[in-house]
């Protein structure tokens, strides 16, 4: 039997600051330094800085990209996988993976928190949406105050 990769999404926001493409970018290095498998949306913004992070470094990266052609697909992604589900492909993004790692984004990227979270999923956050439940605070989202500390928080959960 051949061994299985660990599979960790990466998702954000289309349109993300300088700072929160500088961490995707970081985290997709982190996790190929680490021998993990990029998963993501495959498209721009945080989906683009975290794969070409991770090929910069030797990466395996995934696209499960929403439309109908691989062309969609940013230039890192190695492996597209072609949905035609729009935005429902990011319950395949995130049921596929086994840590999320979100980085800053907007209420796509909350549906995806959501999704992995129902599913048990654990869920890291770098400056990203935090929760609440009845007006109390909800620690569901693991927060993270750098990059490195992301996927570190990832991983060892993965390993949990």
């Amino acid at each position: 039997m051949t061994e299985q990769k660990t599979l960790i999404a990466v998702i954000g926001g289309g349109q993300p600051s300088r700072e929160e493409a500088r961490q995707a970018e970081e985290v997709g290095r982190e996790l190929a330094r680490r021998g993990a498998v990029l998963i993501c949306g495959g498209l721009g913004g945080v989906m683009r800085a975290a794969c070409k992070g991770a090929r910069a470094e030797g990466g395996v990266t995934i696209g499960v990209l929403p439309g109908e052609s691989r062309r969609q697909a940013n230039p890192y992604v190695q492996l597209p996988i072609v949905t035609g589900l729009g935005e429902a492909r990011n319950v395949i993004v995130v049921r596929s993976a086994q840590a999320v790692i979100a980085v800053g984004g907007g209420y796509g990227t909350l549906s995806e928190i959501g999704h992995a979270l129902r599913n048990g999923i654990p869920v890291i956050g770098l400056k990203t949406w935090s929760l609440s439940r009845g007006g109390q605070p909800d620690s569901a989202i693991v927060p993270a105050e750098t990059p490195a500390d992301a996927v570190d928080i990832a991983l060892g959960l993965v390993g949990d």
